[in-house]
């Protein structure tokens, strides 16, 4: 496979994978981060860090807008729910050790 069609198919694989992430509002965050040690805004990090070693003028909100396909705010207020205390345990213990 040729260099072209390499990056093709994995920027469709990243739209695809935005997509689904749009789609399912439901997973929160934190159910992200406590199962696959990423979450939307890792997703964003990653993208905002790719767009400045490119030298592009973009910011962490404009990043996660691309991935939200809203503004943060708003999805937070329209699909964010509260953590529950075993979601929160969880990853603190996670974050103690070390796997995020």
């Amino acid at each position: 496979m040729d260099d072209q069609t390499r990056t093709e198919l994995e920027a469709a694989a990243f739209r695809r994978l935005v997509s689904h992430l749009r789609e399912r509002t439901d997973v929160q965050n934190i159910d992200m981060m406590n199962l696959a040690g990423f979450c939307r805004n890792c997703l964003s990090k990653w993208y905002l860090a790719e767009a400045e070693s490119r030298g592009l003028d973009m910011n962490y909100d404009g990043a996660r807008e691309i991935v939200y396909g809203m503004p943060y705010a708003e999805w937070k207020q329209k699909h964010q729910t509260e953590a529950t205390p075993e979601q929160l345990k969880r990853f603190a213990e996670q974050e103690n050790a070390g796997s995020h």
